[in-house]
């Protein structure tokens, strides 16, 4: 679909009333989907399904996993229009079995690194079903990117890195590159774009994102500098960064996540990078000496990081109980003119938004918005730019701060004043 000659309209403003904005209306087609969420039994794709139920009730949803006990009791919850399946997705068999007859797959069963197939994907491609994941896995969103052809050829339209970050955060930051070249694209070229993303605690959204945290210290940071890739160590290079009202400031640090490379390559800018930080302050210290103390080997070692969690997980839900889960991201560019604009993103809990998020990835899907092939969210032909409003509107709901396109000191709790009334 072609790009429309208006820019989006991103001096937006959302506060905690967002849960009432007006959303438009599905087609009957959308209404009437078939949607397997595989992982549905787990934090992320049980928050996906509940998401998908609430936005669109008629949606016959199908929750995908390996514990059947935990995957009714979600069925009971959900009502009528749901079911559950018992899905391995290591078997090829049982996963193109459940996915006949449905017509969108949502792939929420991390963790994704380490993964050494996109099984699901190419699953969804023999039987010609409609997919998005919430892959957080520089190399498997890659690796799920080279089936572009294949994707092509059997026209399924496929979205991956779908989830809240990276997800929500590519299309903020498209937007963010979108006004500043739809105002003067000669005179506004965007020269830095950075990620920051802050997390309470593992979010409420369970094992998994702590095992993800522990795999991703295993990993070098890839980022770019005026065009340059360059490697970094993990966990390092820490910044106090101000994340606005709710929030206020974290300690963030570098790591290694796929929106790197995707808005260096498909938005163009050549400085980027991405940081992530946590509560209490010493979970910070205790991933930045875990990169000192253990070989990056183990941390790369599923089944080593998998004993790890165990280990963590009964300590980790009990500080989660009184850190709480909330969730901040903040998206910053800089361009050649000097024009700084920010766009940041907080809600009470990320076990919450994170369903919300994809839910809504998965609801443009269906309604034609995305091109066959697959895409990254920030890519116009996997999510037209005309939809990118309405998504930010349905991701956004219940948001505490949902903020486009200001500069920094509008949004920071402390901002600096140079005198005459002149912030930075």
């Amino acid at each position: 679909m072609a790009p429309v000659s208006l820019p989006l309209n991103l001096n937006l403003k959302v506060t905690a009333t967002a849960t009432a904005t007006k959303l438009p209306e599905l087609p009957e087609k959308t209404r009437n989907a078939r949607v397997l969420v595989l992982g549905g039994t787990g934090r992320v794709g049980g928050s996906t399904a509940t998401a998908l139920s609430n936005l669109c009730p008629d949606l016959k949803i199908l929750v995908a996993g390996r514990n059947r006990e935990k995957g009714e009791a979600l069925v009971s919850k959900l009502g009528g229009n749901s079911g559950f399946a018992q899905v391995d997705i290591d078997d090829v068999n049982s996963l193109e079995t459940a996915l006949k007859g449905v017509d969108l797959v949502v792939h929420a069963a991390g963790p994704f690194q380490q993964a050494e197939r996109c099984s699901v994907l190419e699953a969804a491609i023999n039987t010609k079903t409609a997919y998005v994941d919430v892959c957080d896995d520089t190399t498997y969103a890659w690796r799920a990117k080279s089936l572009m052809s294949r994707a092509v050829t059997a026209n399924v339209p496929a979205i991956t890195t779908a989830g809240i970050y990276p997800g929500v955060s590519n299309v903020m930051a498209a937007e963010l590159v979108r006004a500043a070249e739809s105002d003067n694209k000669d005179k506004h070229k965007p020269e830095r774009l950075r990620f920051y993303y802050y997390t309470a605690g593992t979010g409420g959204a369970g094992p998994t994102i702590l095992a993800t945290s522990f795999l991703l210290l295993g990993e070098e940071v890839v980022a770019y500098n005026k065009g340059e890739k360059i490697k970094l160590k993990p966990y390092s290079g820490m910044l106090n960064i101000d994340f606005g009202k709710g929030i206020g400031k974290r300690d963030v640090y570098l790591l290694n996540l796929p929106e790197v490379r995707s808005a260096h390559e498909i938005l163009g800018v050549p400085t980027v990078s991405a940081r992530f930080g946590t509560a209490p302050f010493f979970w910070n210290w205790g991933m930045e000496a875990m990169t000192t103390l253990l070989p990056s080997e183990f941390l790369r070692d599923r089944n080593r990081v998998r004993s790890l969690v165990a280990l963590f997980d009964p300590f980790v839900r009990a500080l989660d109980a009184i850190t709480g889960e909330r969730v901040s991201m903040r998206v910053d560019l800089e361009c050649s003119s000097g024009r700084n604009t920010v766009g940041i993103f907080s809600h009470r809990r990320l076990s919450v938004s994170v369903g919300i998020a994809t839910a809504a990835f998965a609801l443009a899907i269906l309604e034609g918005s995305t091109q066959p092939g697959v895409w990254f969210p920030e890519e116009p032909q996997g999510l037209s730019i005309e939809a990118r409003e309405v998504l930010l509107k349905r991701a956004s709901q219940g948001t505490i701060n949902f903020i486009m396109n200001r500069s920094p000191w509008m949004i920071e709790t402390e901002p600096k004043e140079l005198g005459l009334g002149i912030y930075v």
